[in-house]
Parts: C-alpha cells; sequence; structure tokens
C-alpha cells in the first residue's frame, strides 16, 4: 500500500496540510500523498462523509485514507482505523464514516492504540500529524491493521434522511452543495426511473420551482434555473452560469419535491 490520500477542512495551502505530509514521508519517503480536499467546511462532519462516500471509491483498492475533520479532537473520542471494499480508512469516530457504513458494513474496525507508531510527544490539538498521520506511514509499509490496536465498533453513526417515494411525487431535502454552488439533493436518479422528465415533472426547491429534468446545464438558458442528474447519481438543482446557493440563499436541508403534472 503504498498511495495515502488526505481529507482535511484546514483549507487549500494550510501548512498543518504541510505538516502532515511531512510526517507520512518522514516514515514512508515512497508514499505517493493525494489531496482528496482540504475545502471541507470547518468541522463539517456530514460533508466530509459525503466527499468520502463519492470520492474513495475511484481509488485503487489498499488506498490509505486518511481524514481529519474533528471537533472533538483532545477528547475521550476514538481514533480508528476502518476497511470498506478494500480501502482504507483512518479517522476519527465522529460519524465521518457512516456515510461509507450505510452503504456496506466495514470488513475491519480497529481503535488506534498501539503508540509505538505515533510521533512523539503528541499534541492535544493535532492528533492528525501525531497519530494519524504516522500511523498511515506504517500502513503503507505494510504492517498488518491487527497492529494498530484491538477490535472495535463505529460508535457513532449519523442519521441521514432518505427522500420519501409517493405516488405522485417524491420530497426530499438538498444534501450538499458543491464547489459551483450547485444544490445536490438526495433523491437518486433510481426514484426517478420510468417517471416522465419533460415539462410535465416540477421540481420545487424552498420557494423556486422549475419544470423539466435535462441532461445538461446548457440545455437551459443562462441564469435559469435547471433540474438534472449529478455525477454522483442525485436530482441536482444549478442555476446557469451562476452560484444557485449564494443567488437564491438556499442552504443544506432545504426541502425539495419533484411532482408530475
Amino acid at each position: 500500500m503504498s498511495i495515502i490520500t488526505l481529507t482535511t477542512d484546514f483549507g487549500l495551502g494550510s501548512p498543518y496540510v504541510a505538516a502532515m505530509k511531512g510526517v507520512i514521508l518522514s516514515v514512508n519517503p515512497a508514499a505517493v500523498v493525494v489531496d482528496l480536499s482540504h475545502d471541507i467546511p470547518p468541522q463539517n462532519i456530514r460533508q466530509a462523509a459525503l466527499v468520502l462516500e463519492e470520492v474513495t471509491p475511484y481509488y485503487p483498492a489498499g488506498t490509505i485514507h486518511v481524514v481529519v475533520v474533528d471537533p472533538g479532537v483532545g477528547t475521550e473520542r476514538a481514533l480508528i482505523y476502518a476497511r470498506f471494499g478494500g480501502q482504507h480508512y483512518l479517522a476519527p469516530d465522529n460519524g465521518v464514516l457512516s456515510r461509507l457504513a450505510r452503504q456496506q458494513q466495514p470488513e475491519e474496525v480497529r481503535r488506534l492504540e498501539n503508540r509505538q507508531l505515533w510521533r512523539h510527544p503528541v499534541s492535544n490539538t493535532f492528533h492528525g500529524r501525531d497519530i494519524l498521520a504516522p500511523v498511515a506511514g506504517h500502513l503503507s509499509l505494510g504492517i498488518g491493521p491487527a497492529e494498530l490496536g484491538p477490535p472495535a465498533q463505529l460508535s457513532v453513526l449519523l442519521d441521514w434522511p432518505q427522500a420519501r417515494i409517493l405516488p405522485d411525487r417524491i420530497v426530499g431535502v438538498v444534501e450538499e452543495i458543491d464547489s459551483f454552488g450547485n444544490l445536490i439533493t438526495n433523491i437518486r436518479a433510481e426514484a426517478l426511473a420510468g417517471r416522465p422528465t419533460d415539462r410535465r415533472a416540477v421540481v420545487v426547491c424552498g420557494i423556486y420551482e422549475t419544470y423539466g429534468i435535462y441532461s445538461a446545464y446548457a440545455q437551459q438558458p443562462e441564469d435559469s434555473l435547471v433540474a438534472l442528474i449529478s455525477s454522483s447519481g442525485r436530482l441536482e438543482l444549478a442555476l446557469v452560469g451562476s452560484n444557485a446557493a449564494r443567488r437564491l440563499g438556499i442552504t443544506v436541508g432545504t426541502p425539495v419535491t419533484v411532482a408530475w403534472e
């Protein structure tokens, strides 16, 4: 295992990211360290969980994913290793892996307790540098998960609202806002299968509505609200050529309904 990804809420260009990379490369100079995302909003565990679910399955089996979105750093919350589908995750046990766990049960979970694999001294405010990064380096050198600590379970699993599928409508919410300000909902493409996607489909988000579900942004005029299926397979609303979230004042949790006339 030599690929290690980093997902944090530190922000692009943060020296904290550079410090973690330095620790990893000090343990394994041959490791390939990839920035998965450092744009997670501060302490936003749910956004990090969505990013992990959407992105990490594209990496080769055996990739190590280090996650540092950790509002509880320095408390009694556990740091864990978990394996899902041949992918390895090192993260706080705070719900950040709960989207992955919703898709499948982890094949193995261990609590990180082997202090011989840590950097010393350990800062109470930077476990990403002093625990997760060196452990990732050692894993990439081939040590077994059993050496990390005792078996454990994911103790924090966040609740994720499911879209309600009714005979004449589907009711969901905005689940995520991407870097373009597009509104990604929890209504999956499968729920729309077999239903009209032309102008008989009315999509309502908060106080705004649009007609039809399209396959590309450019199929609607500039500055118009368009509904389409996102690359993650969920219903998305976008303001063509603009930032829908900012312009319309839409936030995560805003209700979304698809109905048919």
